[in-house]
């Protein structure tokens, strides 16, 4: 763990780097190079909640995913703050403020870089039940995993949750500016989305200890389809409907988003979960970019209220692995 988190940081590092001298020279090609190196570090960033998780047994890793999820928190808040800092900055140098703006990643993230390679000790996985080791047994391939319907189920729960969010999350700011909402009504809106996914992690992780992940997977696909549903009926000028829609898709991403990554590190030895912890990531993350393109297409072709009820309607998939797999899921 250590060491690949430690290689995905660097990488993101030097891609926000790079990022920041394309806009110095006005090189669109590599900017582009720069920030798919960046996007390393943000695959690190997600994959070091399963970190958190080995260092527990499988009653309290729910609870740590929701800590390190809900750590992310504290960087949408700061974050944003600093672009004015940083440009000004980057202007005091003769520079373009956007270059300043990328010097702000370079720094955290090889802050996380440096902590991760150098303080995360002893390793994780080290920490970890010694399952494997002692029985002796092949771990499985990706595939013969994927086909036990309890983990089937989590990875489609996974992504239905992501993909449903980013859809609707993705055309809420177009639709209401297309209605007469002010950006402040709109950054509201979009402010209340953002504490809803991240907010309340502990809480979710913890409800996920107590009554098992399964049951939070459900509460949270529940909450994602009735939350798109509300989106897709709310009146044109119904912003305070939208509002409480948002905030419950982000509630109801998280408790998807946290039982689910649980659910993925339960009855499996170290090989198996960094496999299928590092597989179901890129499907979500590819998954999430595809729903985000969709979104719009969706939007042009019909409206946004086709897209609400799009939006509800996949989580039928996920309920259907979910009731397939349901004397799996009554063990975890």
């Amino acid at each position: 763990r250590r060491a690949g988190l430690g290689l995905g940081y660097s990488i993101g590092a030097a891609g926000a780097l790079g990022a920041g001298v394309a806009v110095v020279l006005a090189s669109f090609p590599l900017f582009i190079a720069a920030t798919a190196a960046m996007g390393c570090a943000n695959a690190a960033n997600q994959l070091s909640r399963y970190t958190a998780a080995d260092m527990y047994p499988e009653s309290g890793r729910a609870s740590a995913i929701g800590v390190v999820v809900w750590g992310s928190t504290l960087g949408s808040i700061v974050g944003p703050n600093l672009i004015t800092l940083s440009g000004n900055i980057a202007e005091g140098f003769n520079l373009p403020r956007l270059a300043g703006v990328y010097g702000v990643p370079v720094l955290f993230v090889t802050a996380a870089a440096l902590l991760t390679l150098f303080t995360l000790r002893p390793a994780p996985e080290s920490l970890a039940p010694q399952r494997a080791r002692v029985a002796g047994r092949i771990s499985a391939s990706l595939g013969e995993m994927l086909a036990r319907p309890r983990i089937f189920a989590a990875v489609i729960a996974l992504i239905a949750g992501q993909v449903v969010m980013v859809l609707v999350m993705t055309m809420t700011p177009l639709h209401m500016s297309d209605h007469g909402h002010g950006l402040a009504a709109v950054g509201l809106v979009i402010s209340g989305h953002t504490f809803g996914m991240f907010a309340f992690s502990p809480i979710s992780g913890w409800l996920a200890g107590r009554y098992g992940t399964p049951a939070i997977i459900a509460a949270g696909l529940g909450l994602s389809a009735f939350s798109s549903v509300l989106a897709a009926v709310a009146p044109p000028d119904g912003g305070t409907i939208l509002f409480i829609a948002l905030f419950l898709l982000g509630v109801g991403w998280n408790f998807g988003f946290v039982a689910g990554s649980a659910l993925l590190t339960e009855g499996l030895d170290g090989a198996e979960r960094t496999t299928l912890q590092g597989a179901t990531d890129a499907m979500i993350w590819s998954s999430a970019a595809a729903a985000a393109l969709g979104s719009g297409i969706v939007v042009a072709a019909a409206s946004y209220t086709a897209l609400g009820l799009l939006g509800a309607a996949l989580i039928v998939f996920p309920a259907l692995a979910m009731l397939r797999g349901r004397a799996a899921l009554r063990r975890s």
